[in-house]
C-alpha cells in the first residue's frame, strides 16, 4: 500500500494533517459505535444499528461531496455524515436517545431510527434553502434499498439543469448542473428489485449519480454466496458497465482498508460523474462489521471463527494505522494519543447528550412529586405508593413520558368525586395537559404542510360562456395542462407513454412538442424509479407529475410511496418535502388490472398524501390547479370512464379550483344520504334519479378527496337534516366504505342523528371480473345502489315503503 505504487493520479493531497485528520474522524465514529452499542445493552437506548467497519472508505467517499451535492444514503453512514461535518457525537447520541429537541436531533427529532440522518432543506413559509449553498443529505428510510428510487431523481435533475440552463433562473440558481447525487447501500441490499431498477434507469438516463456498496460480506447472517449472482455484486453488473460501444456505468472495486486507494478511486469515479454524468459505482469489498448487525444480536452466532479472526485482522482503522506508521506520517506516540482525544470526545458527548435529553424530564417530575405532595397524605392514600413509583422513575435507566401520564392518571382517578380535591384536581389534570400537548407537538405534527389552505375559500369555480364549447373530457385535461406549463415553468412530467404519445388518454397530447423533451417526457416500465424520479425531482425545487398508467400498478411503487413520499414531511419534522403529484386512472372499467379500486391499500399506508378522487375530467383539472398552488404530495386518481363522455370547456383553465377536503351536495334531498366519489358519483346520480320515482329524496355528496375527509363536517350536517346513510365505492368490503363509515359515524358524531342504521354498499371480496356482466356482478350498479337505499327506507318506514320486489 505505498503511495508510489498506486498509479492513480490525485489532486487531493495526502498530507500528514489530512491523514491525521481522517484517523482520527475514523477512530472517534469507530468510539461512538462502541458507546452507542453499550447504551442500548445498558437500557438508556432501545436500539443501535452502526457503521463500524466502514469507516476508512466513507472518510475517503465524503472528500469529493461537496456544497450542492446530495446524499441518498444508508443507515451505517455516520462516518461519511461526520466527514461531510453534518453529524456532531452529540447528534449521534441524541438520535439513539430519541431526542425530539430538533436543536439536539435535527436530522430526525426523535421521529425515526438512529443512524437516519437528513439536514434542512425546507423553511416554512419561505420555501427551500439556499441548497448551493450547503450539502444536502435526503432523510434516511430503513427499508432495504429504498433510499435507491429517490437517488435517481435527485441525479437526474442536475442533468436537467446541464442541459436546459434557462431553468436556473426558475429554481432562483438552486441548482447548477454539476452537482452528484451521492448514494450509499449495503451489498445484501442490491438483491433488492429497486436496486438493480434503479441502476438500469441510471444507465438509460445517463445522470450524474455515484453509488458506493459496502460489501462487509454478509446481509445480517446470510452471506454473500446466498445473496448475490457470482458472489459479487461488480461482476454481476457487468452486464451494465459502459464500453466504446454502449452506453452505461463505470465500476469501480476496491479494497475498504486501502486509504490510499480509496482516495484515488473515489475521486477518479467522481471526476467523471460530475463532469460527464456518467453514473459510477463503487463496490468496496472486504470491509468488517466488528460490533454485528445491530444491538439486537451477536455476530458470533452465524459466522465462523476463522471469519471473526480475518475481521480482527483486516479491521480498516488498524490497516490504516499501520499504514500511517509505516509511511512515517506521524509516530506511534501521537497516533496514541489521538485516539485518547477519541475515546475522551465520545464519552464527552455521550455524557452531554444525555444530560440535555433528561433535563426536562427532572423538571417534570418534581412537579409531579410536587402535585402529589400537595394533596396532602391523609387525603391521598396513593401518595406511598405513586411516590415509590416515582422514585424508580427518577433512578431507571431511560426515562419515559409514558411512565409520568400513567402515575398522574391513576392518581387523578383516585380522586374521582371527592369535592373536596377539585382545586388539587384541577391543577394535577392541567400539569396532565401540558405533557400531552408536549407529546403531540414533538410526535403528532407536520403530517401536511400548510394545511390552512384547505378550506371552501380556496374554491374558484369554473367560468363558462353563455355557449360552452362541449369536448371530450379529456380535452379538458388537455387544454387544462397546456396552461399550466405554460404557467409553471418547473412543472415536469413523465411516465409511460407520456411523453411521445401524449398518455395512453390524451390527456398530454401535443405537450411534449410544445414544452419540450425535457419537461414532458416518457420513462421505461418501472413505477418503483417513476416515483422516486417524482421524489428526487421534488426535492431539489421541481414541481413533477409522475404519471403512473392505471391505478393497480401503484402495487409496484407502493414501499417508495408509503415510506418514502408519505412519510418525508413527518419524519423530518417539517424540515423537507417533496411535494409530488402523482397522476394514474382506476376505478370502474372492464378486467381485473385495468379497474381496481384498492382505497383501502391507498388509506393504510399514504397518510401523509392527499388523495383525490375526481368524478370526471373538470374536477380532475381543478385538482392538479389547486395542488400545484400548495406544496404536498398527492394522488389524483382520473376516473377511467370519463375521457370520452362529453363536458362543458371552462373559459377559466388553469384557475379554477376544487378545494381539498371539502364534499361537495350534488343533490339536495330530504330522505337519505349517500356519500360517494369517482365514477360512482355518475352511477349513483342516475339512481338517485329513479329513486324519484319511489317518492324517495336523495342528497348525494362527492367527497372529492378521500385525505383529506371532509374537514367541514358537511356530511354529518346532512345525515342531520336526512337521518339516513348509505356509503358507495368500489373497494372490497370493510374497505373505504369502513374508512368513510368511520369518520362520518364516529368522529362527526352522526351517529346520534340516525333514525337507521347506517349502510355500506362495496364491491365484491374479488377484483373486478371481466366483460360487461362480469362487471354487472362484481362492483356497485344503478340497480344495486336503488336497492340498498330502498332496504334503508323499507326497514324504517316498511307502511309506506313496502317490499321492494314483493
Amino acid at each position: 500500500m505505498h503511495l508510489e505504487e498506486d498509479k492513480l493520479n490525485s489532486s487531493f493531497p495526502i498530507t500528514k494533517e489530512n491523514v491525521i485528520d481522517d484517523y482520527y474522524t475514523a477512530f472517534l465514529s469507530r468510539q461512538l459505535s462502541i458507546l452507542g452499542r453499550k447504551e442500548v445493552h445498558a437500557g438508556r437506548a432501545h436500539f443501535g444499528i452502526f457503521g463500524d467497519g466502514k469507516e476508512i472508505a466513507q472518510v475517503a467517499y465524503a472528500k469529493y461531496f461537496l456544497k450542492g451535492d446530495w446524499r441518498s444514503g444508508y443507515y451505517r453512514d455516520q462516518t461519511f455524515m461526520m466527514a461531510a461535518h453534518l453529524l456532531s457525537p452529540e447528534e449521534f447520541f441524541a438520535q439513539i436517545y430519541g431526542d425530539t429537541d430538533l436543536e439536539n436531533n435535527p436530522s430526525t427529532g426523535g421521529r425515526n431510527f438512529n443512524n437516519h440522518h437528513a439536514t434542512r432543506t425546507y423553511g416554512k413559509g419561505i420555501g427551500l434553502d439556499n441548497l448551493l449553498e450547503q450539502k444536502n443529505s435526503s432523510s434516511d428510510v430503513s427499508s432495504t434499498a429504498g433510499q435507491m428510487p429517490r437517488l435517481l431523481g435527485l441525479a437526474q435533475a442536475s442533468k436537467l439543469v446541464r442541459e436546459n440552463p434557462d431553468l436556473q433562473q426558475f429554481l432562483e440558481n438552486r441548482i447548477t448542473g454539476n452537482e452528484v447525487a451521492f448514494g450509499t447501500i449495503g451489498e445484501s441490499s442490491t438483491s433488492e428489485g429497486m436496486f438493480f431498477e434503479t441502476i438500469n434507469a441510471a444507465c438509460v438516463l445517463q445522470v450524474p449519480l455515484a453509488l458506493a456498496i459496502w460489501d462487509d460480506g454478509f446481509g445480517i447472517s446470510v452471506p454473500v454466496e446466498l445473496q448475490t449472482a457470482k458472489a459479487s455484486i461488480s461482476k454481476a453488473l457487468k452486464g451494465f458497465e459502459a464500453d466504446e460501444k454502449d452506453p452505461g456505468c463505470k465500476i469501480f472495486v476496491c479494497q475498504g482498508y486501502d486509504y490510499p486507494v480509496l482516495i484515488r478511486t473515489f475521486e477518479k469515479g467522481i471526476k467523471i460523474c460530475r463532469e460527464q454524468h456518467i453514473p459510477v459505482i463503487f463496490h468496496i469489498t472486504d470491509l468488517t462489521q466488528p460490533l454485528g448487525h445491530s444491538t439486537s444480536g451477536s455476530h458470533e452466532r452465524y459466522k465462523s471463527d476463522e471469519r471473526i479472526a480475518w475481521e480482527k485482522e483486516h479491521d480498516p482503522i488498524l490497516k490504516f494505522r499501520e499504514w500511517i506508521l509505516q509511511e512515517k506520517m506521524t509516530d506511534l506516540d501521537t497516533l496514541v494519543s489521538l485516539e485518547n482525544k477519541a475515546v475522551e470526545r465520545a464519552r464527552l458527548a455521550r455524557e452531554l447528550a444525555w444530560q440535555s435529553f433528561i433535563q426536562d424530564f427532572d423538571e417534570e417530575k418534581q412537579q409531579l412529586q410536587d402535585l402529589i405532595d400537595s394533596i396532602g397524605i391523609e387525603n391521598n392514600p396513593l401518595h406511598d405508593k405513586i411516590s415509590q413509583e416515582l422514585e424508580q422513575v427518577l433512578v431507571a435507566p431511560f426515562p419515559t413520558r409514558k411512565k409520568l401520564l400513567a402515575l398522574a392518571k391513576t392518581q387523578l382517578r383516585s380522586m374521582h368525586g371527592n369535592a373536596s380535591l377539585q382545586k388539587n384536581k384541577r391543577n394535577l389534570s392541567n400539569w396532565v395537559s401540558r405533557l400531552e400537548k408536549n407529546g403531540y407537538e414533538n410526535y403528532n405534527t407536520h403530517i401536511f404542510n400548510d394545511l390552512d389552505h384547505y378550506n371552501s375559500s380556496y374554491e374558484i369555480k369554473p367560468v363558462y360562456a353563455s355557449e360552452p364549447l362541449s369536448v371530450p373530457a379529456h380535452e379538458v385535461l388537455n387544454q387544462n395542462f397546456d396552461v399550466l406549463f405554460a404557467k409553471y415553468p418547473l412543472l415536469l412530467t413523465f411516465g409511460e407513454d407520456t411523453g411521445r404519445l401524449g398518455d395512453v388518454n390524451q390527456g398530454m397530447k401535443g405537450m411534449q412538442e410544445k414544452y419540450g423533451g425535457h419537461r414532458v417526457f416518457d420513462t421505461g416500465i418501472r413505477e418503483t424509479t417513476i416515483i422516486g424520479q417524482g421524489i428526487g425531482l421534488a426535492l431539489r425545487g421541481f414541481r413533477p407529475i409522475a404519471e403512473i398508467q392505471y391505478l393497480d400498478y401503484l402495487l409496484y411503487a407502493l414501499p417508495t410511496i408509503s415510506d418514502d413520499l408519505s412519510t418525508l414531511y413527518y419524519r423530518t419534522s417539517g424540515q423537507q418535502i417533496a411535494p409530488l403529484i402523482i397522476r394514474t386512472r382506476g376505478h370502474q372499467l372492464q378486467g381485473m388490472w385495468h379497474s381496481g379500486s384498492p382505497m383501502s391499500m391507498l388509506l393504510g399506508s399514504m397518510s401523509g398524501i392527499n388523495i383525490c378522487v375526481p368524478r370526471n375530467m373538470t374536477q380532475a383539472a381543478g385538482f392538479y390547479n389547486t395542488l400545484l398552488k400548495a406544496h404536498n404530495p398527492a394522488l389524483v386518481i382520473e376516473p377511467l370512464k370519463g375521457y370520452y363522455i362529453r363536458e362543458m370547456l371552462p373559459d377559466n383553465l388553469g384557475e379554477f379550483a376544487v378545494p381539498l377536503g371539502i364534499p361537495e351536495i350534488l343533490e339536495e334531498g330530504e330522505d337519505i344520504t349517500i356519500v360517494t366519489y369517482g365514477w360512482n358519483v355518475t352511477i349513483a346520480h342516475s339512481a338517485v334519479n329513479r329513486l324519484k320515482a319511489l317518492d324517495i329524496s336523495v342528497e348525494l355528496i362527492d367527497i372529492q378527496t378521500l385525505i383529506p375527509f371532509d374537514i367541514q363536517q358537511i356530511i354529518c350536517r346532512s345525515v342531520q337534516k336526512t337521518k339516513k346513510i348509505l356509503f358507495v365505492d368500489e373497494d372490497v368490503p370493510g374497505g373505504a366504505t369502513a374508512y368513510m363509515m368511520q369518520k362520518v359515524i364516529e368522529e362527526q358524531k352522526a351517529f346520534q342523528y340516525l333514525e337507521a342504521p347506517p349502510k355500506t354498499l362495496s364491491a365484491k371480496v374479488h377484483r373486478g371480473a371481466y366483460g360487461t356482466d362480469g362487471e354487472y356482478f362484481s362492483k356497485p350498479n344503478t340497480e344495486t345502489i336503488i336497492e340498498a337505499v330502498y332496504e334503508i327506507m323499507h326497514a324504517n318506514n316498511p307502511d309506506k315503503y313496502p317490499g321492494l320486489y314483493d
